[in-house]
């Protein structure tokens, strides 16, 4: 359950009448960012979706170079969609999401990681909209015949949802491509709910990033070619949570202790100075996540990550994967004592952990 907040209020240049109410809706299910948008994205927007596959930046992502015609256009994916509600639901942390890199004894996770999957969060969260949306439509002139349309995404789905946020103004994308709100920084996560409605739509959000610069200056491995461009291969959080293989030599002593994701770009926008902490509890850091010890993390067996990350996200890279990010982590530790968990991993059946075991010892005795 959400922890009691004052109601969030509807945005100047909301819209009014059904959507109002949808807005006020969400808002009370718990929702904490609501837009409205048409059911469109522009050409330039589409452009810079296919610029990202052809060059390749997209690295094993594979899920990013099909169906490219329905990520571009949501009347691709469903051509009876008219508008689309975006919906956006804090996570900001508690604190200093990027105090554990202090500390080479621990891992960080990264903060939208720390306790419950957000996927199951959010889309049940959806769900609730999505019903109250389609027994609202049957209100409406001839709705008793013929109930709005309505389908629901968090994430997984061929959706831009970070531009068609943006429409829906909730915020913009900044230079770190992820979406910036002037009320909750870099720390929203998306949702979207396609209907066959005619809403209004939502004014722009204002705002804007300005000659800032921070994100792209703090980046560990200049995963930034340019403002408003990323290069997935060279991400931390690609890397620790998409590549199945070895990470790259190159890039493991860039990638200090981060073992699942990486906050780095986002905890440093001037922006979050707005954010108030997460008001969902199953998104609060669960305390035996904020710093996890790297030697206890290390000699999980299959069962026993299965049991650590149950209702996590994590869970779904598997013990193999994470391991190996550790591994990785204790090679940049620098901690002498370390070195046995390593050593007892480098015959490891999982070969990415092998692997990450022998380059641990060898940078540990180096």
């Amino acid at each position: 359950m959400a922890a009691r907040a004052q109601p969030v209020a509807c945005p100047p240049g909301a819209p009014g009448g059904l959507a109002r109410r949808i807005h006020d809706r969400a808002v009370a299910i718990g929702f904490d960012a609501v837009g409205f948008a048409p059911a469109m994205l522009d050409d330039a927007t589409r452009a810079r979706l296919h610029e990202f596959v052809r060059t390749g930046r997209h690295g094993a992502m594979d899920w990013m170079a099909q169906r490219m015609a329905w990520r571009g256009d949501p009347r691709a994916l469903w051509p009876d969609v008219r508008s689309v509600i975006s919906l956006g639901l804090s996570y900001a942390p508690d604190g200093d999401a990027l105090a554990t890199l202090r500390n080479p004894m621990a891992g960080n996770i990264s903060v939208y990681a720390r306790h419950r999957d957000y996927h199951d969060v959010v889309k049940g969260m959806l769900k609730q909209v999505a019903q109250f949306i389609v027994a609202q439509g049957r209100r409406q002139p001839g709705g008793e015949a013929s109930p709005p349309g309505v389908k629901v995404f968090v994430d997984t789905a061929p959706v831009m949802e970070k531009p068609l946020a943006a429409n829906a103004g909730l915020g913009w994308q900044g230079k770190h491509t992820n979406l910036v709100s002037r009320t909750h920084g870099s720390w929203l996560f998306l949702g979207e709910i396609y209907t066959t409605l005619d809403l209004p739509h939502s004014a722009p959000s204002g705002g804007g990033c300005g000659t800032c610069t921070r994100c792209l200056d703090i980046c560990p491995t200049s995963a930034f070619p340019a403002p408003g461009q990323i290069d997935a291969r060279r991400c931390i959080s690609y890397q620790t949570i998409e590549n199945p293989d070895p990470i790259p030599h190159e890039l493991r002593p860039l990638m200090g202790n981060h073992i699942y994701g990486c906050d780095d770009c986002l905890a440093v926008c001037p922006w979050n100075r707005f954010a108030q902490a997460t008001r969902q509890m199953k998104l609060r850091a669960r305390p035996d996540l904020v710093a996890p010890a790297l030697r206890d993390l290390a000699v999980l067996d299959d069962a026993g990550f299965r049991t650590l990350f149950s209702g996590s996200p994590i869970k779904r890279i598997g013990r193999a994967r994470f391991v190996r990010n550790v591994l990785i982590a204790i090679g940049n530790s620098a901690r002498a004592d370390l070195c046995d968990v390593a050593q007892g991993l480098c015959d490891d059946p999982a070969p990415v952990v092998a692997d990450a075991a022998r380059w641990a010892v060898e940078r540990l005795m180096s």
